[in-house]
């Protein structure tokens, strides 16, 4: 079996590792407690994200990495020219392929209704690691057809999407991490990577703040763009996460995470860099 036929169990693998890894730090090096029961975050999240799972293959039927295989012989795309070194190719990839991530999120923080999709992720009243799964359906779709259609394009190599999808993976677990992280780590990773610091900050139940700290793997979008926030305005420990108004139990129901979008509900304010259309 080659490594393009066991990419799809490479991935689960890592996912489920990478989960234990991450559930069993926090909890013994919390940055604060939970009010709700993990075991109870756990299984609602979990199965949301096996429902996206489903929908995303049924929608689909092919992952990034089986495209790229099968658009390697694309002669209009850009990252398969044999004449363009490997490395050059393989790291184009993961970063043009972060890129589109960043503007896809950015997106969904711009229009009202992709807002309210995405709100689904936000309005998770605590922050854990469970939270990575906490994505709406038609949200994870959109993100997948995005990922689908670059690749398509551009036509990169197969083991680089492959090791993105990976990163992806990590990061996604990593920087949902209720966990502590020494001061020092934080800065030496944000040069490079999204960390839970930053990501804890786009959680916040201030609006300004849900638009700061876009990335999802690589730090420097988010310098390069203007949405970077170094420090919560209230400091870590006056940090509350969420949507104001859904901060409670009811938030945790699988039948409210998949209606959330559709449900009524008066419209927030305008932030300063990135504006919702209508808003």
């Amino acid at each position: 079996m080659s490594w393009i036929e066991s990419a799809s169990a490479g991935n689960w693998t890592l996912f489920v590792v990478t989960f234990l890894a991450v559930a069993t730090w926090e909890s013994f090096r919390p940055v604060r407690p939970l009010t709700s029961p993990a075991g109870q975050r756990w299984g609602r999240h979990g199965i949301l994200y096996l429902i996206c799972g489903i929908l995303m293959t049924a929608t689909f039927r092919i992952t990034p990495v089986l495209l790229a295989v099968a658009s390697v012989n694309n002669r209009f795309g850009l990252l398969n020219r044999e004449w363009i070194p490997f490395a050059l190719r393989f790291a184009a990839t993961l970063i043009i392929l972060d890129l589109v991530r960043y503007a896809v999120h950015r997106l969904f923080h711009s229009v009202y209704f992709l807002w309210r999709v995405h709100e689904v992720h936000h309005s998770d009243p605590e922050y854990d690691v469970s939270t990575a799964g906490r994505f709406h359906p038609i949200e994870v779709i959109l993100e997948q057809g995005s990922q689908l259609a670059i690749i398509l394009l551009l036509a990169p190599p197969p083991l680089a999407v492959f090791v993105s999808g990976l990163l992806t993976i990590v990061l996604n677990l990593f920087v949902h991490a209720n966990a502590f992280l020494p001061g020092w780590a934080e800065q030496i990773l944000r040069m490079v990577f999204i960390t839970p610091g930053m990501h804890r900050i786009h959680h916040s139940e201030d609006i300004k703040e849900q638009t700061r700290n876009l990335g999802q793997t690589f730090a420097w979008w988010d310098r390069l763009f203007g949405t970077y926030s170094d420090q919560p305005q209230a400091g870590e420990a006056g940090l509350i996460t969420g949507i104001k108004g859904l901060q409670n139990e009811g938030s945790l129901g699988l039948g409210f995470m998949l209606a959330e979008p559709f449900q009524s509900r008066p419209q927030p304010q305008a932030d300063p860099v990135l504006t919702r259309p209508g808003l």
